[in-house]
């Protein structure tokens, strides 16, 4: 196994736990109503830890995300691109889900409050690990032949 720069290691525990999620976003018992489960929509009552409204494709986002994530983490820059990036996508998740929350027919995600406040927080903190933590890392180059 070869070094890691923090910020790859970073990048991907947060790869492996977006897997994680969305696969226990399809177990019965710790997504609550699972009966409930969609495939899109706010229309999908299933809840994740029976808090955090998901359906099939938020679940499958989730594992996709987590895969990026794992991918870009071999490399710093793909790291860097994979957190700052990534935590942008979560803020635009908090911006959507704070205007099309709820039961309105513009909001093909399920979201709530306590998606829009977990959104928040790992927008807020992917895009400051993406951004600080590689301020001061030397870049590994190979030699010169």
């Amino acid at each position: 196994m070869r070094d890691r720069s923090p910020i790859q290691s970073v990048a991907m525990l947060m790869g492996v736990l977006f897997v994680v999620v969305g696969i226990l976003g399809f177990i019965p018992g710790i997504t609550t109503s699972y009966d409930g489960l969609k495939f899109a929509g706010h229309n999908s009552d299933a809840q994740l830890f029976g808090i955090f409204d998901t359906s099939i494709l938020h679940n499958i986002v989730h594992m996709l995300f987590g895969i990026a994530g794992i991918a870009l983490a071999r490399t710093i820059d793909g790291a860097r691109t994979y957190l700052a990036g990534g935590g942008l996508i979560y803020l635009v998740l908090l911006a959507y889900g704070a205007i099309w929350h709820g039961e309105t027919g513009t909001n093909w995600i399920p979201v709530n409050w306590a998606d829009n406040i977990l959104h928040l927080a790992l927008g807020a903190g992917m895009v400051v690990i993406g951004v600080a933590v590689t301020k001061g890392v030397v870049r590994r180059t190979a030699p010169a032949v």
